[in-house]
């Protein structure tokens, strides 16, 4: 029996089925947050605000202290389209729907998968907790054991929601060493999300090679000192730069005495507490007004993260430069699945479902739309969606430098 014509229903779901196989990091970090997206108009705009757990602190004695709640949240938006266009002859259109897949569905979706996987994981550049050695290849358990006590002590929750995302040199690297604790358990075979290796030290192990590199910035030959004492919040003057030094996004320092603390009952750990730079900065002669950083920097209450302000002409040691200015490292990432968020949501619809239609799949929304062209004889049909993403909690995640 000859072929009949694929619809365009049959068309945007295999579409959606092969996108959901090819997102390994967006496959395995908190979704939670699409229905607030659903396409009712004026619901709630193109953003979310998402407040983050109150924290507080323990008084002693039998006098009742209260304590203000400071109600911290971070905004979502929904703010990145992105589509792959496709024309195909009527002809191309009657092949069987594995044949179809095949030739013109997996190569598009697979560049549409990587375009958001990309997206997704610029947020690892978020993340201001780093272990490892910048410039070589994680080869042993110890650094993957570092960052598991960095999750631990950062009180990230314990459990099957823990995972790793890694470059090709570091995953063969690791394959080898942990070839032992791998292995092919019925639950390994059933797993659907390309690059899924299996399951160790509490983490589920994925290949991703979209994970950006931290850049190193102009400012390495340098040591910058922090410009005023008992600064506080998510910017730092700082000093003792080379005229107009840059410092890039991702770069992750600390600040001689500042120590991290236990986030509940405040005590130091008795190492120096991470921050990590939040966007690309240049200095004004030797000198930046304001380092935007990540954590904001809290030395009393609830919300306390330092065991100590910075003072005034304080070191601030480099964590990541490594190698000359503006060369690269790669990043790879251990993660609890509530440290990211990503959401996708509808697209309207136009003219009838034989032209338009949305397919939703496990919290993946893709809209197909198709239209002839009289002109050249030819169908046209792009695949779009509609997504936004977010590091809602940073502690949750460790960068492990390569």
């Amino acid at each position: 029996m000859a072929n009949t014509l694929l619809t365009l229903d049959e068309i945007t779901t295999e579409a959606l089925a092969v996108l959901h196989e090819h997102l390994p990091f967006i496959g395995t970090i908190d979704r939670q947050y699409d229905s607030a997206f659903v396409q009712t108009p004026g619901k709630i705009g193109e953003s979310l605000r998402i407040r983050l757990p109150a924290e507080y602190e323990v008084t002693t004695g039998r006098s009742l202290v209260l304590q203000d709640t400071t109600q911290r949240q971070v905004t979502l938006p929904l703010a990145t389209q992105k589509h792959v266009g496709i024309q195909f002859t009527g002809i191309e259109r009657k092949l069987s729907l594995e044949e179809y897949s095949k030739e013109h569905l997996e190569p598009a979706m697979s560049v549409l998968a990587s375009a958001m996987e990309a997206d997704a994981l610029t947020m690892a550049l978020d993340i201001p907790s780093l272990v490892g050695t910048p410039g070589t290849t994680p080869v042993t358990l110890k650094v993957w054991l570092d960052a598991v006590a960095k999750l631990n002590q950062q009180l990230a929750p314990k459990g099957d929601k823990r995972c790793i995302q890694m470059d090709a040199l570091t995953q063969a690297s690791m394959v080898d060493f942990l070839k032992g604790q791998f292995n092919d358990q019925n639950e390994i075979g059933k797993q659907y999300l390309e690059g899924m290796m299996g399951k160790a030290l509490g983490c589920k192990w994925y290949e991703n090679n979209l994970i950006p590199n931290i850049t190193i910035g102009t400012q390495d030959s340098t040591t910058p000192l922090i410009n005023g004492a008992s600064q506080s919040g998510a910017t730092l003057a700082i000093d003792g730069l080379d005229s107009g030094a840059t410092i890039k996004k991702g770069t992750v320092f600390t600040i001689a005495s500042v120590n991290a603390i236990h986030q509940e009952t405040k005590a130091s750990y008795g190492y120096l507490k991470q921050f990590v730079v939040t966007a690309d900065t240049t200095a004004v002669g030797t000198a930046m007004a304001a380092l935007p950083i990540s954590p904001s920097i809290y030395t009393d209450g609830g919300l306390q993260n330092v065991d100590a302000g910075p003072a005034d002409d304080a070191a601030i040691i480099h964590e990541t430069f490594a190698g000359v200015a503006n060369a690269t490292n790669p990043n790879n990432l251990m993660y609890h699945k509530n440290a990211f968020a990503f959401v996708m949501a509808d697209l309207p619809l136009y003219g009838g479902a034989d032209k338009c239609v949305m397919v939703k799949k496990d919290n993946l929304s893709m809209r197909c739309w198709s239209e002839g062209l009289i002109g050249s004889d030819v169908l046209a049909t792009r695949i779009d969606v509609l997504y936004g993403f977010k590091t809602i909690r940073p502690e949750l995640a460790v960068r492990i430098i390569g």
